[in-house]
């Protein structure tokens, strides 16, 4: 069997080779508890404030970075943990929507590019995307952080997609991000929080991590995490511009296809594009060497059709027929190339 082309950056992205040999003196000799007073213990404790550091120069200043288990985990710290009343877009992740639903909150309309109808008016918390994770809508997530502040509301940015791929606004008063998602290790995100907002604690035990997740950390994922953050500082214009010559021959080579949310205020390394009657369980049986989704990973396999889809407007039947292309750093021209001339042919094949 061919190599794989991988093409589901949203759902996770491969190790950084930089990542790895940040992590590797970590995961074998450095084995020490960062919480620790010894010698050892102090070394893992600055090993984990300098990539503190690293994480936080990619995102606004006047906040603090708390190390989480992921997004999910820092998404649920500042929707449970502000005690305030929540609302959030219909587009929003899982974490976000579960975590509203299950404290009594309401979701926010969008319209058909997948961007926001209507300014939030609510004193409470509101939710925004920075960048969707199953068709790559870029919200005005600054301007939607001024009108929650003129209400006297707080602002949630899950910036998980855009963390580390394009600039993170001012505006938000907490913002989740993800490790995974920008060439780290899984197992880590963060949670950043606005000088002078207070949270109560979801895990409660030794308070380790500025006493709102007990726990003892990984100096590992930490210092993976870190690297990951400064290798995206570092990369970012590049990456930027290698991703939307991506989108180009994407664009002249599923021409057939159309494309499902905004083609302007998108991130380009997300490429969500249906075909009418055709079967997207099917496809991805033929074309097994090309790996991507039918919609965002953490719904796949449940039958259901992508809430997303359904909330900019689209029938189930062209949600079902829908796929999603993610593409990054190590995307190369011709794998995209190879996998339109895999997913295509099958196409044609159930169409004709």
């Amino acid at each position: 069997m061919s190599a794989s082309i991988y093409l589901d950056y949203q759902a996770t992205t491969p190790l950084a080779p930089e990542v790895f040999a940040a992590m590797e003196p970590w995961l074998r000799d450095n084995f020490w508890n960062p919480h620790s007073a010894h010698t050892g213990g102090r070394k893992a404790a600055a090993a984990v404030e300098a990539a503190r550091e690293q994480v936080a120069a990619l995102l606004p200043s006047g906040g603090r970075v708390i190390f989480t288990s992921g997004a999910t985990e820092a998404i649920n710290l500042a929707i449970k943990g502000c005690g305030l009343p929540v609302s959030a877009l219909a587009s929003e992740h899982a974490a976000v929507l579960d975590c509203v639903e299950y404290l009594g909150g309401d979701n926010l309309t969008i319209n058909e590019d997948g961007l926001v109808a209507n300014a939030p008016a609510s004193s409470g918390l509101f939710a925004a995307m920075l960048v969707n994770n199953e068709i790559g809508t870029i919200q005005p997530v600054g301007d939607l952080a001024a009108s929650t502040h003129s209400e006297g509301g707080l602002l949630l940015c899950d910036a998980v997609q855009g963390y580390g791929r394009i600039p993170i606004p001012e505006g938000p008063d907490m913002i989740a991000i993800s490790a995974h998602k920008i060439h780290g290790p899984k197992g880590i995100g963060a949670l950043w929080v606005r000088d002078g907002i207070k949270l109560e604690p979801l895990i409660h035990g030794g308070g380790q991590e500025q006493g709102l997740r007990s726990g003892t950390l990984s100096p590992a994922l930490c210092v993976g995490f870190g690297a990951a953050a400064a290798l995206a500082e570092k990369r970012m214009e590049q990456d930027s511009m290698h991703v939307i010559e991506l989108w180009g021959r994407a664009m002249e080579l599923f021409s057939d296809w159309t494309i499902n949310g905004s083609t302007t205020n998108r991130y380009k390394g997300n490429l969500n594009i249906r075909r009418d009657g055709v079967d997207v369980g099917r496809l991805m049986s033929e074309c097994r060497e090309v790996l991507f989704s039918a919609g965002s990973a953490c719904a796949s396999g449940s039958g259901r059709p992508s809430h997303v889809l359904r909330a900019i407007g689209l029938t189930d039947a062209q949600a079902k027929s829908s796929i999603r292309l993610g593409f990054g750093r190590y995307t190369t021209l011709e794998e995209i190339e190879r996998a339109a001339e895999l997913i295509n042919a099958a196409a044609e094949r159930q169409l004709a």
